[in-house]
């Protein structure tokens, strides 16, 4: 049985949900240990009720650990998964090291779950922009065959952490009070700001950022033929990224049957009244586990296109609530067997 857990990188934000979420989800474990860096260790938490101190993480933190769910940084991933897996520990990883690694599953559980079967002890999460992005795109690609994507991102200071957050809160103080601030998360100001940039240069004009949302949505749907064309854009957000979305498909899909399609999915919140100004906001979606699409609408510059607005809470879905989810998937596998 997958019963003991441990949980790496445990005091981060992502690190702090994830705990919320498995109590709140009543995640079944026999016992769970918290890890994260040296500097953390020996901090005390509290988890369902019980206080827990934190371990410094090692490579033998993982000895009779079944799962463990990691949010760090890409170095300490490509350290600490081989430890785990080498413990008999299947990980969950949070960061962009493994994802691409051809024997490593990238998995969203709405859209490929039957992926966790090919694991070899490590299964990544997906960029938390992409993970909203094919959940609204996975009953539509079911449904007419989606070609192309065209997708510009709005994302939120809370996917730089906390020094984002204080870039954006700080910064619009100090700007609102003519004050000078020196920048700790960003290259520019974002308060009152965008930043068309997330990631470093990387291919013909696009960012890390921007890349990581062509090659992971292609390998989550198992299909190179999908073509994507991102734009990744910083916005004076503190939470939740927003997205909006044009998806050509084989076959036309028109706005009432993709609202159809949206409102039966697993995950998908429709909030779609124009007239009445009901759409999606970053303010009314943080918080909360599900994606949320509004606007769904036609593409008026091509024949098959459909194109819509797509909010998620980058640090839930986009982080904490995905790694979870695919722990309970590993959990219901076991139980079928």
């Amino acid at each position: 049985m997958y019963e003991n857990l441990a949980i790496v990188g445990a005091t981060g934000a992502v690190g702090r949900l994830i705990r919320q979420l498995l109590e709140e989800r009543k995640f079944p474990y026999k016992t769970i240990k918290f890890l994260a860096s040296k500097r953390s260790a020996g901090t005390e938490l509290t988890f369902n009720g019980a206080t827990h101190t934190v371990e410094e993480l090692t490579p033998d933190s993982f000895e009779g650990i079944d799962i463990a769910i990691g949010s760090t940084p890409d170095e300490a991933a490509a350290e600490f998964a081989p430890w785990a897996v080498k413990a008999g520990c299947i990980v969950i990883d949070e960061s962009g090291y493994w994802r691409m690694k051809e024997d490593v599953p990238l998995v969203v559980p709405e859209v490929n779950p039957e992926a966790i079967e090919n694991h070899k002890g490590i299964i990544s999460s997906p960029n938390c922009s992409t993970t909203q992005m094919v959940v609204a795109m996975k009953p539509l690609h079911d449904a007419g065959k989606i070609k192309r994507v065209i997708v510009s991102t709005y994302q939120a200071t809370s996917g730089a952490g906390v020094v984002g957050e204080e870039d954006l809160i700080e910064g619009a103080k100090a700007v609102l009070k003519g004050e000078a601030y020196e920048n700790k998360a960003f290259s520019h100001q974002i308060a009152f700001n965008l930043i068309p940039q997330i990631g470093s240069e990387k291919y013909e004009g696009y960012t890390s950022e921007e890349m990581k949302m062509v090659h992971e949505t292609q390998k989550i749907f198992g299909d190179d033929s999908i073509k994507v064309c991102p734009t990744c854009v910083r916005v004076p957000v503190t939470n939740c990224h927003s997205e909006t979305i044009m998806v050509e498909t084989e076959r036309p899909i028109s706005p009432a049957e993709a609202r159809e399609l949206f409102e039966k999915t697993d995950g998908i919140t429709v909030i779609d009244n124009l007239g009445a100004g009901e759409y999606p906001m970053p303010k009314d979606c943080t918080n909360k586990n599900d994606v949320f699409i509004g606007r769904i609408r036609k593409d008026l510059s091509c024949e098959n296109g459909l194109t819509f607005w797509c909010v998620s809470d980058n640090l839930r879905k986009g982080a904490a609530t995905n790694a979870v989810q695919i722990a309970e998937l590993l959990v219901r596998s076991q139980a079928a067997v």
